[in-house]
């Protein structure tokens, strides 16, 4: 959430930002303020009316160790309690009125990010690669229809519609490139490898603020207390929640495996046929705790980290920065990273890179202590590292050959045991 003390200080300056991102939450700025101010006030009568009750609390002591009557100053100290009842009641009902407020208002962009209304704004970074020579490339679909890779319409048998089953070679592939991203952001990248509970609490949810914005489109359970992962960022961004960490152990670099949930799985359109969009799918994900004066130091490695996988797989792809109108709730930067995709004839975004700077530690307590002893917010920030099954899709597309075999890139042929799938 946002520092209400930039709120405070700082009004124009927020609606501003926020205005950017086309949302009218800068209309929310003066009924927070409104709200702060009447907590506030009630907090320093209620700081007052405790200091007078103990004055008079004191009092009473003296008069009753001089054997002198005290029952009209005992009369008004029970009223002053009575008060003080009120006053605290009024003071936790303004405290969670300004909590839930701040909890529905986005992140600010940071000043950096392009301004711009939708994702026609955003921009191109840069590109890697080339897209592959190919004389009318079949889709994933036909691919692994053809080849065994999966069968959705047993998946939909077994789950409903959005969802997959792989099998044989597809099995394999998919274990394969879990294990191999899973190598390389460990072994060359220095992440810690982390295997969580795939199911998470509700405060872990609001914590990295999927919640209370998007509980429609999670699967909850124990009356929405509980929740099945909708991306390991959650586990991972948790790990260390109201914890005060050591200036000297950040950056904090986290990478796991996990299936991730999500019941939205987009309109109708050529993006929902096959395994681009589903309600559930593997990932690796990729999640660093770090420093303010660091964190956008830590992004540009975060991105490069993630980019590297489609290097070493031979992909070509593209990062997108993108504009204001564009971010996702939390995030006060983003870079999409999107590999082509013969098959749908263009890009498919298989990670998104955020820094969220302080704004998810400021839900769950997350804090360092910095050189000078101070306790400060952590910044936090993550990235697929990468996505399936939009990677698999793009991957069995770019390799395909004219007798309707798919090449295994050389990096990943020791986790598949194979060249090629026939």
């Amino acid at each position: 959430m946002i520092d209400i003390r930039l709120i405070r200080e700082k009004p124009d300056f927020v609606r501003e930002r926020l205005a950017t991102r086309g949302g009218g939450d800068e209309e929310k700025i003066d009924e927070v303020l409104r709200v702060d101010a009447e907590r506030r006030k009630t907090e320093t009568e209620l700081q007052r009316s405790q200091s007078e009750r103990n004055r008079l609390s004191k009092e009473i002591g003296a008069k009753r160790s001089r054997d002198e009557p005290s029952g009209e100053l005992e009369a008004q100290v029970r009223k002053i309690g009575e008060q003080i009842g009120d006053l605290t009641q009024r003071a936790s009902s303004f405290d969670e009125a300004q909590r839930n407020l701040l909890m529905e208002i986005p992140n600010v962009p940071h000043e950096s990010v392009q301004i711009g209304k939708d994702p026609s704004a955003n921009r191109v970074v840069r590109t890697w690669g080339e897209k592959p020579q190919l004389t009318k490339p079949a889709d994933h679909v036909a691919l692994g229809t053809r080849l065994n890779l999966f069968d959705l319409d047993r998946a939909a048998k077994l789950s409903g519609s959005g969802f997959i089953c792989f099998t044989g070679a597809g099995a394999r592939l998919e274990r394969s490139l879990i294990n191999f991203m899973i190598d390389l952001h460990t072994r060359e990248h220095g992440y810690v490898e982390i295997s969580p509970p795939f199911l998470v609490r509700r405060d872990c949810m609001i914590g990295t603020s999927q919640l209370p914005k998007f509980e429609a489109d999670m699967y909850g359970l124990e009356e929405n207390q509980l929740f099945l992962a909708p991306t390991a960022e959650v586990q991972l961004t948790n790990l260390y929640r109201e914890d005060i960490l050591s200036v000297a152990d950040l950056p904090k670099k986290f990478v796991a495996y996990t299936p991730c949930f999500r019941r939205e799985a987009g309109a109708a359109g050529r993006e929902t046929r096959g395994i681009i969009r589903v309600h559930q799918f593997d990932k690796v994900e990729l999640v660093k705790i770090a420093t303010p004066e660091k964190s956008y130091e830590e992004l540009e490695w975060l991105a490069a980290d993630a980019e590297r996988i489609l290097q070493q797989l031979g992909l070509h792809y593209r990062v997108v920065e993108l504009c204001t109108g564009d971010l996702g709730f939390g995030s006060a930067k983003t870079y999409d990273i999107e590999v082509w995709s013969p098959g749908q004839e263009g890009f498919l975004e298989v990670s998104s890179c955020s820094n969220f700077e302080d704004f998810q530690a400021r839900r769950m307590q997350l804090r360092f202590k910095d050189r000078d002893g101070k306790n400060r917010f952590c910044h936090t920030l993550n990235a697929s590292g990468l996505a399936l099954p939009r990677l698999f899709a793009a991957l069995i597309e770019n390799y395909q050959q004219p007798d309707g075999s798919v090449i295994i890139p050389e990096k990943l042929q020791p986790y598949f045991g194979a060249s090629e799938i026939r």
